[in-house]
């Protein structure tokens, strides 16, 4: 490991524990800062309603001042009662589609936390996963706090264990094959986050808004490669939160997964040849092994501060 990497895990990594919320009130109070929280979601009837009614719960209602000023779930054309169950649970739900309705939307995650940019106004932007269980409010008020007591950070990432079904510690597959080898093979000075793919994290909106989204699954390691690129390493932090319970997919989606991250990786590396972007898994069927090809996530949104909408917003 690289020596900046070893002092970058001494100076920016936290556990949530070390800024406590009192004091995080009062740095948001002090300077005005505003908080938005979103979550994209697609089919997550079974889990956003409770991470909604925990982030009102402990972190806006009873408060003195709420740590959290706007909390929105961008659903991304869920065929259950996504929307419904988060709306009940507190929270303002906007539809992709609504959002920047010039731009026709493009399936995939990257997408929906692009538009959320227009969605929302706080100065911070802090992203969490709609498909959690056992949700705890630290997701929120652990990764936001770095950004509340420390104004020369920009980017700050969970970090946590992620259990698969009751083994501890064996989640995150595509992190250690993939993500993993590719950070320390390409961009060794991100060899210490713990959860690059993570999808909890919180940015200043004047850093997200300067970088372009992966449209799909390669956005979390698009954005993090980026910013390193863009403000630094030691703008960059993470956080432990504990650990981290959610669905898991199966090993086909994962390959679909593993292949738009690769992709992402590859883009940034090199913007000459790339490789044909489509990836070929085999299912059993009947009579053998029957070949399905997916396409890859290849799709990149501009940065927002180019968007004529967002300006207009921001101007006004």
């Amino acid at each position: 490991m690289l020596e900046e990497v070893e002092r970058w895990l001494a100076d920016r990594s936290w556990s949530a524990a070390d800024r406590p919320l009192d004091q995080l009130l009062d740095r948001k109070r002090a300077a005005g800062t505003t908080v938005s929280v979103v979550l994209p979601a697609l089919d997550e009837e079974a889990t956003v309603g409770a991470i909604v009614e925990v982030i009102r719960r402990e972190l806006i209602e009873g408060l003195p001042v709420p740590l959290v000023d706007e909390l929105v779930v961008v659903d991304s054309g869920s065929s259950d009662r996504t929307a419904e169950v988060a709306a009940k649970a507190g929270a303002r739900v906007v539809h992709r589609d609504d959002v920047l309705p010039r731009i026709p939307a493009l399936p995939g995650k990257g997408e929906v936390l692009w538009r959320s940019l227009l969605a929302t106004d706080g100065d911070i932007v802090c992203f969490v996963d709609a498909d959690l269980r056992d949700f705890s409010a630290a997701f929120v008020s652990g990764i936001v706090g770095p950004l509340l007591t420390d104004p020369d950070v920009q980017f700050v990432k969970a970090m946590y264990d992620r259990p698969l079904g009751d083994t501890p510690g064996q989640g995150g597959r595509v992190t250690e094959l993939v993500a993993r080898p590719l950070l320390n093979l390409h961009w060794p000075q991100l060899a210490g986050f713990v959860q690059p793919l993570g999808g909890e994290y919180a940015v200043r909106r004047c850093l997200l808004e300067r970088l372009p989204f992966p449209v799909g699954y390669g956005v979390e390691l698009g954005l993090l490669v980026d910013a390193l690129h863009t403000v630094g390493l030691d703008a960059l932090a993470q956080v432990d939160v504990g650990v981290r319970v959610h669905r898991h997919q199966d090993g086909q989606a994962l390959g679909r997964m593993a292949a738009a991250i690769y992709r992402t990786a590859q883009v940034r590396l090199s913007r000459g040849h790339l490789v044909r972007p489509e990836l070929t898994q085999f299912e059993r069927g009947p009579e053998g092994f029957v070949p399905r090809t997916y396409p890859v996530d290849t799709e990149e949104r501009p940065p927002m501060a180019g968007i004529k909408e967002y300006a207009l917003r921001r101007v006004a």
